[in-house]
């Protein structure tokens, strides 16, 4: 609702705005985005005045997103304008965001293009992205292509890796926070959670991470972790893609979601597992066992003692992606795996028997507000 808005949303205006809208097997997701035609101004970067407000994307708790344009230089942007508290101010976790964003420059991370701040709020402006891995999976359920999980999960590792070398861990991982672009890109987005591994590991909270993708030892109470609390949420997301489900869903409740892992993965003991019997919620009678194998990569992912987790660095140097094309493993930080010739996604099966069809946006879970 345009109440909602900041004031001064209402007092930039559009032109003219032409979309084009084009289908080819290099352009899997159906939108190559959008020519625009503005008349344009002088304007700087750090001020309202400079970005245009086009339609809104999602709301959040503190936050909401719009889809824009620069007045700049024409690109389309997303717009998170995060609401002022009356007593508190500017929430933390957007003070968090914004710090940590403005030092990371990959092409696997969302990029942060400016920060506006008024009186009302604070607004932090990203490129745009066209979609998100969930949306994605959504419109192409039963799993992925077995080959466009590959290129999804390889462009996951190589940003955890990058954010990981930085020490920052994410501590949000889903499918909602990765954007997917009409190539194909995939980048991490919502850094509200994040936090650099130079705070003491004492001042860390065991209320991270939506509880479908949070680790045992989290689940369990432990708020002495590391990367290791990543790499869990990745396998989880590695698994929903290749079968098209949640790995563990559906509950609410941290025991039921324990046991939901134990039921996978068994319920580790103090021989498997030193010190885990210290941990506050570990109650192993009401818990069952069942053994269960998944693919080798995944099961180093998902190992329920976070030091026997495999890295994101070591994950990029597995077997599963040895029929990448040789560059993809020696590019710069910011180049696209994309510019390597070969690259590109696989029409989804989906797509090749109802290519015409499309969910309707009613029917795809809201925007998130990253």
């Amino acid at each position: 609702p345009s109440e909602s808005r900041p004031q001064w949303f209402h007092t930039l205006q559009v032109r003219r705005l032409r979309v084009q809208r084009g289908r080819s097997n290099s352009d899997p997701l159906g939108g190559r985005g959008c020519e625009d035609h503005f008349t344009w101004v002088s304007l700087q970067f750090g001020t309202a005045q400079s970005y245009l407000s086009l339609e809104k994307l999602g709301e959040g708790a503190y936050a909401s997103v719009y889809k824009g344009i620069s007045r700049i230089n024409g690109q389309l942007v997303a717009l998170k304008v995060i609401r002022m508290k009356t007593e508190e101010g500017v929430p933390f976790t957007a003070i968090r965001e914004a710090s940590l964003l403005k030092g990371l420059k990959h092409a696997n991370i969302v990029l942060l293009h400016d920060i506006i701040h008024t009186r009302d709020s604070l607004t932090l402006v990203f490129e745009y992205v066209q979609t998100d891995l969930a949306q994605y999976m959504t419109q192409h359920p039963g799993g992925l292509h077995s080959h466009n999980v590959r290129i999804f999960m390889f462009q996951l590792l190589r940003g955890l890796c990058y954010i990981h070398s930085q020490r920052i861990l994410h501590r949000d991982l889903k499918p909602q926070n990765l954007l997917i672009s009409y190539l194909g890109e995939l980048k991490l987005a919502d850094f509200g959670l994040a936090r650099s591994k130079s705070i003491p590991s004492q001042t860390f909270s065991s209320e991270v991470v939506t509880l479908w993708y949070r680790p045992p030892d989290v689940l369990l109470g432990s708020t002495d972790y590391s990367t290791a609390l990543d790499m869990w949420g990745a396998g989880c997301i590695f698994i929903e893609m290749l079968q098209g489900v949640p790995a563990f869903p559906g509950v609410t409740d941290v025991f039921e979601q324990l046991q939901k892992i134990w039921t996978v993965l068994s319920v580790p003991s103090e021989e498997s597992w030193p010190g885990v019997s210290l941990l506050p919620n570990y109650k192993p009678g009401e818990l069952n066992q069942l053994p269960y194998k998944t693919e080798d990569l995944v099961q180093r992912m998902l190992k329920g003692v976070p030091a026997d987790r495999i890295s994101a660095q070591d994950s990029l140097q597995h077997p599963y992606f040895s029929t990448l094309p040789l560059p993809i493993m020696h590019l710069r930080d910011t180049v696209s795996i994309f510019k390597v010739p070969g690259v590109r996604l696989e029409t989804e099966v989906r797509d090749i028997y109802n290519p015409g069809r499309r969910v309707k946006p009613s029917l795809l879970p809201g925007a998130k507000c990253w």
